[in-house]
């Protein structure tokens, strides 16, 4: 009965199978070029199939039967693997692209190897032969095998089990040690990655199960977007809010071609370093495939906002010590914050009547003390022996009451606040919080001390000033808080005299 199916199979049926092939062959070829290389070996097994009939005839003409049957045999095996390859080709390439659906060539490739080895089966009964009598008596040989292809089998149920739990895509962007690059396909045994330079490279699967690497993916219902951070090292004279604000607005107020403009762009200070600062600007881009002509476009726009902002990028810088001239340098600096510091004090209307002499010797004991934009000076029931002298900036004054805060008033240049504490020691009345960046310099009971017990006359002409201050304070507390009324100029005279211990 097998012998007749064979001859069957071998005659025009054979032809018919073979005929069929060859034209979804040429279908395919015309409406999918882009399946060229996929249809070779479809190619390569429909000739060896034409071989085979060929070797049928000659044996038949030999009169070998037997060899007949052998190179029949093999004509049908090239055949059905032939359909076998167009179906799969169909199937993926044209029926699922209809429905909307696509898959990776790892399950093209596996489906055509289970199709393969399935007819391979069939074809072992339809010749009389068991397989599973085959499987039994080379169990030696299949694990042998197996042994010799562990290597194989990890990458192939690698690539499986990276389709599976949907870590790798195709068309995805990864990045892997200092790799970066798009995948391009996913094989039974590797996974081609394309980078920017237009090379394929590629990874085996069982190593990308084995190692960690990067994927850049989209969010659910958000777009693709990538944050890039580029350096770059800036002065330390600049204002390190002024130097954050020109970089983010470089950016955001600039149409940089796949920069994305939600998130928006962020810049932060990340280090310091000898003779600049180092900030890091941080976009998102759209698309990664522009990486580098991006960072270019971004650090151009970012570095002329700098310029127009007139701040200077930093270099390393090395100091060598020279005692002449480093001396002389070191001299004219601080003869320089000398007259800065003498500047504030003659500004200030609690030490603007002294004698020229006893406000330099305040100016001497003045310690800078800068604040940023939010930034606590001072706090409400905290004791502190200091004043401070605002140069330059805002700060506003709030009367804490439990659970509410009062604003009392705005603090400018020239302004100045903490002098109760400085001079009678008691805590802080208010609470002050910096409005913007504020340069202001601190004074403690020391310095003063040394003016006020050489010149004891002095408590009286600034317990006048602050009896004034305090006057205009206690108005405004009373209109927005109801305060009780403070303790009259007297009582405010002898706390002063008292706490420096200086005689009536």
């Amino acid at each position: 009965m097998t012998e007749t199916l064979l001859g069957m199979l071998v005659g025009h049926r054979l032809a018919m199978m073979a005929l069929l092939a060859a034209t979804l062959g040429v279908l395919l070829r015309v409406l999918k070029p882009a399946l060229r290389r996929e249809l070779r070996p479809t190619w390569v097994l429909l000739l060896l199939t034409l071989v085979a009939q060929g070797g049928v005839a000659a044996a038949q003409w030999q009169g070998s039967a037997s060899l007949a049957a052998i190179m029949g045999g093999a004509a049908i095996v090239m055949a059905v693997l032939a359909l076998i390859q167009l179906a799969v080709l169909i199937v993926y390439h044209v029926l699922l692209p209809i429905l909307g659906l696509t898959a990776p060539r790892i399950a093209q490739d596996l489906t055509v190897t289970g199709l393969s080895i399935a007819w391979g089966l069939v074809w072992l009964s339809l010749s009389g032969v068991d397989p599973t009598q085959l499987f039994t008596t080379s169990a030696i040989i299949t694990a042998v095998l197996a042994f010799a292809m562990q290597d194989t089998l990890g990458n192939v149920l690698g690539g499986v089990a990276l389709q599976l739990d949907n870590s790798l895509k195709v068309g995805e962007w990864v990045r892997i040690d200092e790799l970066s690059g798009r995948v391009v396909d996913v094989r039974w045994r590797y996974t081609a990655i394309e980078t920017r330079n237009r090379e394929t490279i590629v990874v085996p699967n069982s190593w990308l199960m084995k190692n960690r690497f990067g994927v850049l993916r989209r969010r659910l219902d958000e777009p693709l977007v990538w944050r890039r951070t580029l350096a770059f090292n800036v002065e330390t004279s600049a204002a390190p809010t002024a130097v954050i604000r020109a970089l983010q607005q470089g950016v955001t107020d600039a149409q940089i071609e796949h920069v994305a403009s939600e998130p928006p762009p962020s810049a932060i200070l990340v280090d310091t370093g000898a003779g600049y600062f180092r900030y890091a600007l941080r976009y998102w881009l759209m698309d990664p495939q522009f990486d580098d002509p991006t960072d270019s476009l971004v650090r151009i726009h970012a570095l002329a906002a700098l310029t127009r902002a007139s701040i200077s990028l930093g270099v390393p810088q090395e100091e060598r010590l020279m005692v002449k001239e480093n001396d002389n340098w070191r001299q004219a600096n601080e003869r320089r914050e000398l007259e800065r510091r003498l500047q504030a004090v003659q500004r200030t209307s609690l030490f603007a009547k002294l004698p020229p002499e006893e406000q330099m010797t305040l100016a001497e004991h003045l310690v800078h003390a800068p604040f940023v934009r939010g930034d606590t000076l001072t706090r409400q029931g905290a004791v502190a022996h200091w004043l401070y002298l605002i140069v330059q900036g805002e700060a506003e004054v709030l009367v804490d009451h439990g659970a509410t805060k009062t604003r009392i008033t705005t603090l400018r240049d020239g302004d100045f606040f903490g002098e109760m504490g400085m001079l009678t020691g008691e805590p802080r009345s208010a609470t002050v919080v910096a409005c913007t960046d504020v340069d202001c310099y601190r004074l403690d009971k020391v310095g003063f001390a040394k003016v006020l017990l050489a010149r004891p006359s002095m408590a009286e002409e600034i317990s006048a000033v602050l009896t004034q201050r305090r006057q205009e304070l206690d108005s405004r507390v009373k209109q927005a808080t109801q305060a009780l009324p403070r303790s009259p100029s007297e009582d405010l005279l002898a706390r002063i005299k008292s706490f420096f211990g200086v005689g009536s």
